[in-house]
């Protein structure tokens, strides 16, 4: 029986680095559409990373 992969929590560092990552991406992507969907995500990832750092002050 195969045991699945446990996901490690996700931390502030951690989301703005994906977000950081995303970003190159899509600075180097030359397909518009792929570039827009890239920021879309580094957006969502910042926000995460807001909802992280509010909770950790709370």
């Amino acid at each position: 029986m195969a045991t699945e992969p446990v996901a490690e929590p996700v931390t502030f560092d951690r989301a703005v680095g994906n977000a950081v990552r995303l970003l190159y991406a899509a600075e180097t992507e030359t397909n518009l559409a792929l570039m827009e969907r890239l920021e879309g995500l580094v957006d969502s990832w910042l926000n995460v990373a807001d909802l992280i750092q509010e909770r950790e002050g709370a």
